[in-house]
Formats: C-alpha cells, sequence, structure tokens
C-alpha cells in the first residue's frame, strides 16, 4: 500500500514524500505551476526556454557540466519537462545521495544565473528541439490536433511555442516570468523512495523557506466555442501518413473522467481494442491504431491515432468512426466492460512501481488537484463504472459537428479527407 505524508512550509510550499523503505532509489520532483497555457502571446514558449536555462549554471554550481556531474556522478538521472499547466524538475539518485539530489534540486530552482550569454547559446538548441518535433511526423500530427481542437488560444498554443519567437526574449523576460509564476504557493516538491518525511522537511526547510510567496495572474479559461481548422494537413515525401481525430472533451476533476477511461479502454487501449481489432487484424488497414485523452484543468482532447498507407487513409478514418460510434448505440456487453476494467485496473497498478512513477503522480496530483487519490480509490471508482455512464460519456463526447482531423503524409487532399469524417 502507497502511503504519503503532507507538510506546507509557512511561505506556502508544499512537501508531500511518499517512504518506500525497500527501494535503493529517492526520486525528487519539484513541480511549478506554470506552463504554455500562463504566457502572454509574445511569451510562447518561455516556460520551455526557462526549463532548460535552470540547467546551465548557478554561482554555487557555475555552468551545466557541474550540476550533471553532482547527479550523474552518483550514479543518478537529472531530467525536466513543460507541458500546458505546469513544469516538472526531477532527479533520481541512490537514496544514500538524496541530501546533494535535493540541494541540486533547490539550487537550479532558486539561484539560477540566467546570463545573457547563455541565454543566446542555448537558442538555437531550443529551436533545434522544436524543428525536430516537426519532422518527426507522428509528434507533428499530435501537435496539429491538439491546435485543431484547442484552437487560437492559451490552451491551444503549442509548449514549445513558434521558432521564431524564441530569438526574441532576453533576460528581463525569463526574471520577470519567474517573478509571476515561481512563487512557493505555486510549488509542489515531491520525493518518493527511501527516505523519511522528516528527512525531507527537515532538508528542504531551510533550502526553500526564503522563497516570498504572493498572489499569481490569471490564466486564461478555455474557451469551447473557439476551435481550428477541422481538417488540418501537412503534405509530405514520406512513406506513411500519420492520421490523429480529435474531439473536445471536460476537464481533469469531470465525473465522467472514470466513465471515459473505460470508454477509451474498449476502444483504443492495447491489443484486445475494438479498433484494434477492426483496424489491424481484421482489416489490415494499419500497424499502429490507438486511441488517448489528455486534461487540462478546464478541457480536454479525446484523440484516435493511427499510421496508415497512403491509399487506406479514407477507409481508415471511415472505419475508426464507424467503430467509435457504435458506442453510441450499443451497450458495451458485461464481459467487454470487466476485461477493460481489468485492464485499465492492472495498467494503473503496473504504472506506480518505481520510486519515479510515485514521486510524479503524488506531485501533479498535489499541485493540479490539491489532494492525493490513493490507488484504491481510483481502482473503486473505476470498478464503479457502469455500462450505461460508458454509453452517456459516449454520447457526450462523440460527436461528429465536434471532429477535428490531423494528417501528415504525402500527397494529402482535406476535401478527401473531408467526406470520409461527413
Amino acid at each position: 500500500m502507497e502511503t504519503w505524508e503532507i507538510s506546507t512550509l509557512a511561505n506556502g510550499l508544499r512537501i508531500v514524500t511518499t517512504p518506500m523503505p525497500s527501494t535503493q532509489a529517492v526520486s525528487v520532483n519539484i513541480f511549478v505551476g506554470v506552463g504554455s497555457r500562463s504566457e502572454p502571446a509574445r511569451l510562447n514558449g518561455i516556460t520551455h526556454f526557462l526549463e532548460h536555462m535552470v540547467f546551465k549554471g548557478t554561482e554555487r554550481r557555475p555552468d551545466a557540466i557541474l550540476i550533471a556531474q553532482e547527479i550523474e556522478g552518483a550514479g543518478g538521472t537529472l531530467n525536466a519537462y513543460t507541458n500546458k499547466e505546469f513544469t516538472c524538475y526531477w532527479n533520481i539518485v541512490p537514496y544514500d545521495r538524496f541530501e546533494t539530489a535535493l540541494d541540486v534540486a533547490a539550487d537550479m530552482l532558486l539561484n539560477s544565473k540566467l546570463e545573457q550569454s547563455e541565454i543566446e547559446r542555448e537558442c538555437p538548441v531550443v529551436q533545434q528541439e522544436l524543428k525536430r518535433n516537426h519532422d518527426n511526423p507522428g509528434a507533428w500530427a499530435g501537435r496539429l490536433i491538439g491546435t485543431a481542437v484547442y484552437g487560437e488560444q492559451p490552451s491551444g498554443w503549442d509548449v514549445g511555442g513558434p521558432v521564431e519567437l524564441i530569438p526574441t526574449w532576453s533576460r528581463p523576460d525569463f526574471i520577470e516570468h519567474i517573478g509571476e509564476w515561481y512563487k512557493p504557493s505555486n510549488i509542489v516538491l515531491s520525493v518518493a523512495g527511501n527516505v523519511t518525511h522528516q528527512q525531507v522537511v527537515q532538508l528542504a526547510t531551510p533550502l526553500f523557506s526564503g522563497m516570498q510567496d504572493g498572489s499569481l495572474p490569471s490564466i486564461v479559461p478555455y474557451d469551447g466555442s473557439v476551435t481550428g481548422q477541422r481538417v488540418v494537413t501537412d503534405s509530405r515525401a514520406i512513406d506513411q501518413c500519420t492520421m490523429y481525430l480529435g474531439l473536445p472533451i471536460f476537464g481533469r476533476d469531470d465525473p465522467d473522467r472514470f466513465a471515459i477511461r473505460i470508454m477509451n479502454d474498449v476502444l483504443g487501449a492495447g491489443m484486445s481494442s475494438r479498433l484494434f481489432r477492426e483496424v489491424r487484424e481484421r482489416r489490415g488497414l494499419a500497424y499502429s491504431i490507438g486511441s488517448g485523452y489528455g486534461y487540462l484543468a478546464d478541457a480536454g482532447v479525446f484523440t484516435i491515432s493511427a499510421g496508415v498507407n497512403r491509399d487506406k487513409l479514407r477507409e481508415t478514418i471511415s472505419v475508426c468512426l464507424e467503430e467509435t460510434e457504435k458506442l453510441l448505440t450499443q451497450t458495451v456487453p458485461p464481459e467487454e466492460l470487466r476485461k477493460a476494467k481489468d485492464h485499465n485496473i492492472g495498467r494503473f497498478r503496473l504504472s506506480l512501481e518505481t520510486a519515479f512513477s510515485l514521486g510524479q503522480r503524488h506531485g501533479e496530483l498535489l499541485l493540479t488537484k490539491g489532494a492525493i487519490e490513493s490507488v484504491e480509490q481510483v481502482v473503486s471508482q473505476i470498478e464503479a463504472v457502469t455500462a450505461d455512464e460508458v454509453t452517456a460519456v459516449a454520447k457526450r463526447v462523440i460527436v461528429r459537428e465536434k471532429l477535428h482531423c490531423a494528417v501528415v503524409g504525402p500527397g494529402l487532399d482535406e476535401g478527401e479527407i473531408e467526406a470520409a469524417m461527413a
């Protein structure tokens, strides 16, 4: 059974620990509640760029090599990521190096030098990262569907921002961004592994207590009336099409969140799913096929994706929609519902086997929801989903008029794709 403890420092910074006495590892994760939807248009992508800059050196550790060596020299790993709503800086070390790991993480977060020369040196690196994403058809199609469903509003902006904006920022932009968002009440320190709560709080308190809290800027709420193009294509001379179908859904706290888990499992999660059986096994239309979803606080996107030959694109879209819309009229049979629940619960349990996975889960939940649901609470709510609830959430989400499609591949015809979606 996973157990955790939460403490809040006087300045509002929250600390959650998940002791795992039998592991050799400790995972340190610092979550900051700022992402691409927190940015003004002229700074779209700066949160992600800042994530890079935090690794570039502090007064005590003047360059990126010294920061990396402290963690990697202990056999550990360090990295970070940014999404639309938060940034996470993390490292994993052997448990006897925890003190160093926490000190490095805090030093990076609070004391980054952000030298103008380093910003200029990192600028082409960030641009290359964004160009690499563009060059990967699967990754790019995934970006395009999000932009299509959310439209031109902060929820729909790309996390990395436009490549051409990157060189326009200088040190004062980064300082201002940190000043607005890096407030202790907007930060969660999540530590999981072979440590005690007392140990973490004792070491973290002097490191983070000097931070001054304050109010946060407001975030532009999602506007469901704003959407992007119904069909977005990017024609390239490559062998295969990557196709995404996308639909807007609700935010992460919606009561239907467990029903959509099961709906997704039935439709497109794994080799037993309906889409896999129909699109790949029966018809041989695609090698990769599946469905999924992602949440923001107040919105989300449900997707179906496939990698297909150009001459099979229209048929694949039609078959995917046909299979999806069966959920609107045909109740999921008891045996299939049971299998979907078992599959979903099993994958969920197995995803929480490591110090890193628990540190990530508990930090993200505390930051985004303000509370942590236990594994058994989640399992019991999955178990409680009925076939009627799956049908109801399907009717809520699967609406042809709200459907979008993004395709990256050779010789694409938007009219043909529109016809397949009609």
